[in-house]
């Protein structure tokens, strides 16, 4: 008889595809897992949904406005829901006593703190949030190794890599025996679309992912290949691995969600639909396989695989992650920061596709970089970064395609 308690789960971004699938998979191992706390940024009425049935003890909004509603939602179904807001509350339900797993679901640099924290209190940390080791790369793997976390990515493809590791690989040292790890990419939605229509893709295009079903901003991301960018950086912090040990291929039906290459010259691939519950329940499971209600693969159906490498041209975003990570410090803090603004203009039909390329090189150019030994030096060259983007939005000759 197991007498084991259910592992305490806080889930950072419960309403988006990560928290949704995260919580699919966790609605079908009762006995293992119990939902402590969820947090959103705005869809009150999805997060009520979710608090009635996962009945966490806490639930956490970004304002006090939306938590006063969402307290309303919870009145008569989920009173004894405690329901808190803002920044301070959303570290304080990933740091907290009872909680053994934080999966870090919140998109971009909104999720760093509490994901710090997370590790900074020893917890398993399932990252999602690859902002948090493209801004802090450094920090966040001392945090994970001073204060004994655990560390499993989310990333498809990052989870991928791992699975194809020896079974006591611990991320952040170098892999031994390995020669190369490649990423896989889908190439987005414009993978084919001839270049001189790319200006004039609109924000609906963008986020209608051929594979995934992915949020609007990393969607958005997919299809400039800035995703994959971030991705280059967050693999060279989880497997300390130099840029020339990382590739990029494009994969567009993907099935192989990375690939590792060893020194004797054995390449071993993770296959699987693209369905995220897969990497997901791996990290929930890890060292052990649980069940993740996806479906599974049936090659023949597939039929075939394709392999391309990625076209400069058309990703010129891919190429300005890289660059960023040479020059180090606090260089990609302040790529991440110019991306999430860029991608928000054009979201907002403020910018045009083209455009967000052009934001971001320019906003590199503009912004001096610092070293990246605190969270004060990262957090203040994001927020320059931040501001310098948004005057490189509002002025006509910096958003032009190019």
């Amino acid at each position: 008889m197991n007498t084991r308690r259910p592992a305490g789960v806080t889930l950072l971004g419960s309403t988006g595809s990560i928290g949704v699938n995260t919580l699919d998979v966790i609605a079908r191992h009762p006995d293992r897992f119990q939902v402590i706390a969820l947090t959103a940024k705005s869809q009150v009425e999805k997060l009520a949904e979710q608090c009635i049935r996962f009945q966490p003890q806490y639930a956490v909004m970004a304002d006090a406005d939306a938590a006063t509603r969402l307290q309303q939602e919870l009145r008569a179904s989920a009173p004894d829901v405690q329901v808190l807001s803002g920044a301070d509350s959303l570290v304080s339900v990933a740091a907290m006593q009872g909680v053994d797993f934080v999966m870090a679901g919140i998109v971009g640099a909104a999720g760093l703190l509490p994901s710090l924290a997370a590790a900074r209190s020893g917890k398993r940390v399932l990252l999602a949030n690859k902002e948090a080791l493209v801004m802090s790369g450094t920090l966040f793997m001392q945090a994970v190794q001073q204060h004994g976390a655990t560390l499993i990515p989310v990333d498809s493809e990052h989870n991928a890599i791992l699975q194809c590791l020896p079974d006591d690989y611990t991320p952040g040292a170098p892999p031994r025996g390995v020669r190369r790890i490649m990423l896989t990419a889908s190439g987005g939605p414009f993978r084919t679309l001839p270049l001189g229509k790319l200006a004039n893709v609109t924000p609906e295009q963008a986020c209608a992912h051929p594979n995934w079903v992915m949020g609007r901003k990393i969607s958005v991301d997919s299809a400039t290949m800035m995703n994959k960018g971030l991705e280059v950086i967050e693999a060279g912090w989880l497997f300390g691995l130099p840029m020339e040990g990382i590739e990029v291929l494009l994969h567009p039906q993907s099935i192989i969600h990375s690939l590792v290459e060893y020194e004797d010259g054995s390449l071993l691939a993770q296959m699987g639909n693209p369905d995220m519950r897969i990497p997901i329940s791996h990290a929930l499971g890890w060292p052990q396989r649980i069940v993740s209600g996806a479906h599974p693969l049936d090659l023949l159906a597939v039929g075939k695989l394709q392999f391309e490498a990625p076209d400069s041209a058309r990703y010129p975003c891919l190429a300005l992650a890289i660059s960023a990570w040479r020059s180090g410090g606090t260089a990609p803090a302040i790529l991440n920061a110019a991306n999430e603004v860029a991608v928000q203009a054009f979201l907002e039909q403020r910018i045009a596709f083209t455009a967000i390329h052009s934001v971001i090189r320019q906003t590199l150019e503009r912004c001096a970089v610092h070293e990246a030994d605190s969270l004060e030096s990262i957090l203040a060259d994001d927020v320059n970064a931040r501001a310098t983007a948004l005057e490189c939005v509002g002025s006509g000759r910096a958003v032009t395609a190019s």
